[in-house]
């Protein structure tokens, strides 16, 4: 990050500001709320499984009016016109069914599915205020894939509850909000 965007405790931050960063090459933000967090790179386990599921999602949405995203990819989950909106994430992967909110710079408002996968970086913390972000916006589908644990977490957030299921290494793991897809565990976590 450049120096006049040193980041501060005392200062909130906006996509307009994200927007101005000269970032070095491979460093990356995220803006929740206003405060700036850092991205560790993914290791190869993690990029492995993003690529995996990116495939299996594309090859299944191809024709479809849904598009899946795979990162470095911005969602501006509380999208305002004047760029005033104060959270910014980059998702591991995206599914994005509603194409008006595929703006030319980023996913402008809530994607139907997100996909987090957990690395040595992420925190409890993290995690726990990503949940709850991806709530607040409205996503329909939130996915936690440990690699370590060799699970997937599937959070379907439906009008005032939550539904979580949890699934292993093998078998496979329904996508809601895609009727008819599945995903074969197996090739996760191979």
């Amino acid at each position: 990050m450049s120096e006049a965007y040193e980041l501060k405790e005392d200062r909130k931050f906006t996509y307009a500001d994200y927007k101005e960063w000269e970032l070095k090459p491979g460093e990356r933000y995220e803006i929740i709320y206003g405060e700036a967090y850092a991205m560790s790179a993914p290791n190869f386990t993690h990029q492995q499984i993003v690529t995996m599921l990116t495939g299996e999602f594309y090859a299944f949405l191809k024709g479809k009016p849904c598009r899946v995203i795979a990162p470095p990819f911005d969602v501006r989950l509380f999208y305002e016109e004047d760029e005033s909106d104060d959270t910014v994430v980059q998702p591991d992967l995206v599914v994005v069914c509603d194409r008006e909110k595929l703006g030319p710079e980023a996913c402008r408002g809530a994607p139907d599915l997100v996909v987090e996968i957990l690395s040595p970086s992420n925190t409890k913390t993290e995690m726990n205020r990503k949940f709850k972000l991806y709530q607040e916006a409205g996503v329909r589908e939130y996915w936690v894939v440990d690699p370590e644990t060799k699970s997937i977490t599937v959070h379907l957030f439906q009008e005032n509850k939550i539904i979580t299921h949890t699934y292993g290494s093998t078998g496979t793991a329904p996508v809601s909000i895609l009727p008819g897809f599945e995903i074969t565990l197996d090739d996760v976590f191979t």
